[in-house]
């Protein structure tokens, strides 16, 4: 059962105008809302409600001393991709909050980085039905070569809105 939220009607629209406008427009949307990802110039390439696909390119702002994207910044880039994800479901009515995230570094980092995160049928279900509630939201992040250099896993919670 699928809940229309503000965020998933201005993502319809703007999968209205040319594909070419797509990223820009949903890239500087999530950037206006959350700061430390436009300040990172964090990319969002596909926002469905099933599936996000973020990017987050090697450049010297988000560099760590070795000169590959800082532990830092890869976090943000998988916690922004769930987070965005789970935002597309979450019905208006409900407040989300991330409740862990755990990752893993395990190879350094060549180029830039994508995160794509997924979620099941059941865990949108539950995300419109229940009140409360969490879910762990699958994220797998690859490098330029194509090789995970981290994994993770991202944990978000809701609660109602009303006291």
């Amino acid at each position: 059962m699928a809940v229309a939220n503000r965020l998933n009607r201005v993502v319809a629209l703007i999968y209205r105008l040319p594909a070419a406008w797509r990223t820009p427009l949903l890239s500087r949307l999530f950037g206006s809302q959350v700061k430390l990802a436009g300040t990172a110039r964090v990319r969002v390439h596909e926002m469905t409600r099933r599936q996000a696909t973020l990017s987050i390119a090697n450049r010297r702002p988000v560099q760590n001393h070795i000169k590959g994207v800082h532990a830092a910044a890869m976090a943000l880039l998988a916690e922004s991709a769930t987070g965005f994800l789970v935002g597309m479901n979450m019905p208006d009515n409900k407040l989300l909050l991330i409740k862990s995230l755990k990752v893993d570094y395990l190879k350094r980092v060549v180029g830039g980085l994508t995160a794509v995160a997924s979620l099941t049928a059941e865990q949108i279900a539950a995300m419109a039905q229940q009140d409360r509630g969490e879910v762990l939201v699958a994220v797998t992040v690859t490098d330029d070569s194509g090789q995970q250099p981290i994994t993770c896993e991202m944990l978000w919670a809701w609660i109602s809105k009303k006291p």
